[in-house]
């Protein structure tokens, strides 16, 4: 039989060691950080968990094993994001933020570019961050190729041998780095301009930290509603240099990159919906089993709280295996694997925020509590449906223009 969702014994002993590290080091994280009193703060104490997660190789799990990592696939991705993020969003979220920020590097590098730039990433030491920066001030939902009208303002101008990059990007993860200088790697979309034209369309350039001159100015950690101890900047990039040979994705041709990197992070952020709904619905049923809210028995007596478990946890099967079928799909470049991806983080998303809600209503008023864990999971959970392209404003919108395609097959999902 073809269909086989029993895991193999390296994705077990993957996910035991991921669980393990997480309970050990990432449950109490948000805890004891959340005292800080700024988003800046925050983020600077979660580094000692960042360097440890580094340092068990975990990083090196999301990086393929062609380009000298030990990554086998998305879904062993999927295994090791969801005891990670359920253990901990904020931290874990910077270490996926870095896998996104070197994504142009794998998906369009030269061997080259990839020894060289992937290098810092790939030793399991220290804390490198990486951050793909694309989300500008203002944003960019509503661009379209057949209408354009601002689109990417980031402005790259050739200058010698390479490009001198001036702009400004918004709720890039990590991006200014642990000093606000900048991150060790930045892969940049920008607008290319030259002596001919100020519109050579848009390309992908790499900035490495400590070979670009130029700077990095943080303006704003925005003190986000959840992921309270991510950082998520709001800065500037002020003639920054970028060598010819860092170039990724020539003027022009960055589309195809870019994706490229989000369908593989759109499962991802379905798994995302999976971890919190997993830590809320686990901390619930405990909740259940143990409190009497004044009655004579446990609220699981309840037939209403019975119910209420039952439908969640259907639901988190349910997305689980949307994410994990997305992901096989991707590992085996099947003609479905987009649509898939798209449709586990819409639905892993959205999802997310309705049973965390609901599980809230089991537990009573006191989930409103921020003693209790509920709040900041719901907290969380409200930024998967806006981030990694809105639902609304960039994934509904790659659904819709599928289904006009002539050709679209609406049967290619079933295998």
């Amino acid at each position: 039989m073809a269909i086989d969702f029993s895991l193999s014994p390296r994705q077990n002993a993957l996910r035991d060691r991921a669980r393990q590290f997480a309970e050990a080091n990432l449950s109490a994280l948000s805890r004891s950080v959340r005292h800080l009193p700024t988003a800046q703060d925050r983020f600077l104490a979660t580094r000692p968990v960042y360097e440890d997660m580094i340092a068990a190789g975990f990083l090196r799990e999301l990086i393929p094993t062609t380009l000298g990592g030990d990554g086998e696939g998305l879904v062993d991705a999927a295994i090791l994001t969801e005891e990670l993020y359920a253990g901990d969003a904020s931290v874990t979220l910077t270490l996926l933020g870095s896998v996104l920020g070197i994504l142009p590097v794998v998906l369009a590098g030269s061997d080259e570019q990839r020894s060289r730039l992937l290098a810092p990433f790939l030793t399991a030491t220290g804390a490198p961050l990486a951050a793909f920066c694309l989300t500008e001030p203002g944003g960019s939902a509503n661009w379209s190729a057949s209408r354009p009208a601002e689109g990417v303002r980031t402005i790259a101008r050739r200058a010698g041998d390479g490009w001198r990059i001036t702009g400004a990007k918004k709720w890039v993860s990590s991006a200014t780095g642990w000093d606000g200088a900048g991150a060790d790697l930045l892969c940049i979309l920008c607008r290319g301009a030259d002596a001919s034209s100020d519109d050579l369309g848009v390309g992908i350039l790499a900035a490495e930290r400590r070979q670009s001159e130029g700077a990095i100015v943080l303006d704003r950690a925005i003190e986000s509603v959840g992921h309270r101890a991510h950082l998520q900047p709001e800065f500037r990039i002020t003639d920054l240099m970028v060598p010819e040979r860092n170039v990724l994705a020539p003027m022009g041709h960055a589309l195809p990159v870019t994706e490229a990197a989000f369908t593989a992070t759109a499962a991802l952020v379905g798994v995302f919906g999976v971890a919190l709904m997993r830590a809320a619905w686990e901390f619930t049923l405990r909740f259940a089993r143990t409190e009497k809210r004044g009655g004579p028995d446990p609220i699981i007596e309840h037939q209403a709280v019975g119910y209420a478990l039952a439908d969640a946890k259907g639901a988190i099967e349910a997305v689980r295996g949307l994410c994990w079928r997305a992901c096989f799909a991707l590992d085996h470049q099947q003609p479905c694997a987009a649509e898939l991806a798209i449709h586990a983080k819409i639905i892993g998303s959205e999802t997310a925020v309705r049973i965390i809600t609901d599980l809230m209503r089991v537990v009573g008023v006191d989930s409103y509590d921020s003693e209790l864990p509920l709040a900041e999971w719901l907290q969380d959970a409200l930024a998967l449906p806006v981030f990694d392209g809105g639902n609304v404003g960039v994934r509904r919108r790659q659904l819709h223009a599928m289904l006009r395609t002539p050709d679209y097959d609406p049967r290619a999902t079933l295998g």
